[in-house]
């Protein structure tokens, strides 16, 4: 009798050690929360639609909290998905290759949009010809970033670079919803500008669009932004992946379908973010310089990682056929 007591007395304290285990998991989030990452211009509007859609939430159950972060550059987006601060997220290819060819756990596993890259130079600045950018001071959100890359690629093309590698082209780097006040005060001259900011700078500063976004390197064919997860996500979470993938999809198709209600959605959103209210007029212009697409050009995103390479962003010649996961968008 007293050995059946003692064994039931024991068998309780493992069960509760056993719960107590789960409820550690549980409070932690790890099991039931995501977090998703994106940044506040018209190439993450997929981020946007499916936050106010609710449609990660909708693919992932309603057990899933799903929250949102959003960032000003590639780089501090990279550095929450390396330390686990976020779990997926739109970003630049820029930032998704050069942290992979680094040795960082990466992994594309959707596109998310096209185009939205727009090169203006401030009013009284005369940019006649490729020369004409000599000298000049240029601003993008981040160095070797996907917009940087594009718009040195078309100027590395005629032999003008970037005071970084040996040319005359000053580089500075800040966030692209200042970059209206940068150019009226002149510590600019050139801005390299994700939409909706380009319309934004053209509204506010009468600055001159002197590269448009379907003539920079790349405009048309390279995603402006795309989805990734970790490498480790992909192998060890491959059904919640898809779930992000799947609500992902679903948020492109209601931009697609709804594209009115998108804009509003946008315009909101960015409100919300970073304090400015665009008008409708400047989103419109903007949405006329993008498209939306969960398809990624794997053969475009090698050769923008090339050019990376010859700017010297990247160390080593990159090859990134292990980058993109494309099985999630079948």
């Amino acid at each position: 009798m007293k050995k059946a007591f003692l064994w039931v007395a024991v068998l309780f304290m493992f069960t509760g050690l056993l719960a107590g285990c789960g409820s550690s998991e549980k409070s932690s989030g790890k099991e039931d929360k995501i977090v998703i990452g994106y940044f506040p211009n018209i190439n993450h509007v997929p981020a946007m639609v499916a936050k106010d859609q609710g449609f990660f939430e909708k693919q992932l159950g309603d057990g899933t909290k799903v929250e949102y972060k959003t960032f000003a550059e590639g780089g501090s987006f990279m550095t929450a998905l390396k330390t686990g601060d976020i779990d997926a997220g739109l970003v630049g290819p820029g930032p998704a290759m050069n942290n992979f060819s680094t040795g960082a756990d990466v992994k594309i596993i959707a596109g998310a949009s096209t185009g939205g890259t727009v090169v203006l130079a401030r009013e009284g600045v005369k940019i006649n010809s490729l020369e004409d950018f000599q000298g000049k001071t240029f601003i993008t959100p981040g160095v070797g970033c996907t917009h940087d890359v594009q718009y040195e690629t078309y100027l590395e093309e005629a032999g003008i670079t970037s005071a970084r590698i040996g040319g005359t082209m000053k580089h500075l780097t800040g966030n692209p919803a200042q970059y209206a006040s940068m150019l009226k005060t002149g510590k600019v001259d050139i801005a390299v500008a994700p939409e909706p900011w380009a319309a934004v700078i053209e509204q506010e500063t009468n600055a001159e669009v002197v590269i448009g976004w379907d003539e920079v390197s790349f405009g048309e064919t390279l995603p402006a932004s795309v989805l990734v997860a970790t490498g480790d996500a992909v192998k060890s979470s491959p059904e919640k992946v898809q779930k992000i993938v799947d609500a992902h999809k679903d948020a492109v198709k209601f931009i697609e379908e709804n594209p009115e209600e998108a804009k509003a959605i946008t315009i909101k959103d960015i409100k919300e973010v970073t304090g400015q209210e665009l008008e409708k007029e400047v989103v419109d212009r903007a949405w006329e310089r993008i498209g939306f697409t969960y398809d990624v050009d794997a053969e475009t995103i090698q050769e923008f990682a090339d050019s990376s390479y010859t700017l010297k962003f990247l160390k080593d010649k990159p090859e990134f056929s292990e980058l993109i996961a494309k099985n999630f968008i079948k």
